[in-house]
């Protein structure tokens, strides 16, 4: 069973930088894209970044310049590194992934990771 967990979430101040994490792990054939998504209180889920497995990247303007998306094939990890977050930026991130588990390619979530920006 194909699992995604996130961690590195938590309290960070206005300009300071936080890092995500996410680790997929179960009974995985091969990793395709993986991203970040965003939901703040009282809006729609947001896609945020996006990285291929060949380490292609896009963002969204929102956080163009300030996040960066990477991750590590060998570990099946991917990150998200925040820099100068501001309070527009607090949401529950979530990590995305299309992993094919052996039926062909399909798309997982993570149970999501709080991010509060914040004086």
């Amino acid at each position: 069973q194909v699992q995604l967990v996130e961690s590195g979430g938590g309290l960070v101040q206005p300009g300071g930088s936080l890092r995500l994490s996410c680790a997929a792990s179960g009974s995985i054939f091969s990793i395709g894209n993986m991203g970040w998504y965003r939901q703040a209180p009282g809006k729609q889920r947001e896609w945020v970044a996006t990285i291929s497995s060949c380490g292609n990247t896009n963002y969204a303007d929102s956080v163009k310049g300030r996040f960066t998306i990477s991750r590590e094939n060998a570990k099946k990890m991917v990150y998200l590194q925040m820099n100068s977050p501001q309070p527009e930026d607090t949401a529950v991130y979530y990590c995305q992934a299309n992993i094919d588990a052996g039926l062909g390619y399909r798309g997982y979530w993570g149970q999501g990771t709080q991010v509060t920006v914040s004086s």
